[in-house]
């Protein structure tokens, strides 16, 4: 899967990772439901280190599409609310 963080480029993750995700996303969900700023700051910034660790970067003049698509590191509580689904972040 294709994951794109946005400002900072595109990874190729193996589906096998995304249960490591889910689980952060599932923190960042409650987190954001609760209003706690500081903990969304921490849960965020630790989903979008996972990707790039687990993930292979993909080359700048790639043009795959991004299956999914996550905020930037500096992105406001209110900027990620309004990508989220039912799911989360990540669907699943």
């Amino acid at each position: 899967m294709i994951v794109r963080i946005m400002g900072e480029g595109q990874w190729k993750l193996a589906d096998a990772h995304f249960a490591e995700l889910n689980k952060l996303d599932d923190e960042l969900l409650e987190e954001m439901e609760a209003g706690d700023e500081e903990s969304f700051r921490r849960t965020l910034g630790a989903l979008l280190d996972a990707v790039r660790r687990l993930g292979a970067p993909l080359p700048d003049d790639a043009l795959e599409p991004s299956e999914l698509i996550l905020p930037a590191s500096e992105a406001s509580l209110a900027e990620v609310r309004e990508m989220l689904s039912d799911d989360g972040l990540i669907p699943g």
